[in-house]
């Protein structure tokens, strides 16, 4: 069912949703300590706070940053699954990244020690491999008149 390989699309949705409030929540205050953002260079952007405000803190902006970057490929691989219909493999794979990149976002917006991170990182990409060489399989070698 199409339902089954959107859900975790959606979790994902909802988790950089997330993990923007645990940024903001963190990241204001510490502006506020700075002297706010009337102190902030105009026309400034986030990277402009790295060494300005405590690492720990930029972590999140970082992670946040992250989750905007190779999960929109997630998003596109996901949706012409659900299209083409996912097998319960799929689905599995799907969750699967998910999953890890829920862990790598909370192991680097604490931890961030990188030898994981990057563990964490390369396992969730191989999840992703996957459902792309799936993709690529159902739209460049599937016989149109046999269900995936």
């Amino acid at each position: 069912m199409q339902a089954d390989i959107l859900a975790p699309a959606a979790v994902l949705v909802a988790w950089t949703l997330i993990m923007l409030v645990w940024m903001a929540a963190t990241r204001l205050p510490a502006l506020s300590k700075i002297g706010g953002m009337a102190n902030a260079k105009p026309g400034g952007r986030g990277q402009d706070l790295e060494g300005v405000i405590d690492d720990r803190i930029n972590w999140k902006s970082h992670n946040y940053a992250h989750l905007l970057e190779q999960p929109t490929l997630f998003y596109a691989v996901v949706v012409m699954l659900a299209i083409l219909g996912p097998h319960e493999h799929d689905v599995l794979f799907a969750w699967s990244y998910v999953a890890l990149r829920v862990i790598h976002s909370l192991w680097q917006a604490t931890v961030n020690k990188v030898n994981v991170r990057f563990l964490l990182f390369v396992i969730s990409t191989a999840c992703l491999l996957v459902l792309a060489v799936r993709l690529l399989m159902l739209t460049l070698f599937a016989d149109p008149g046999v269900p995936a």
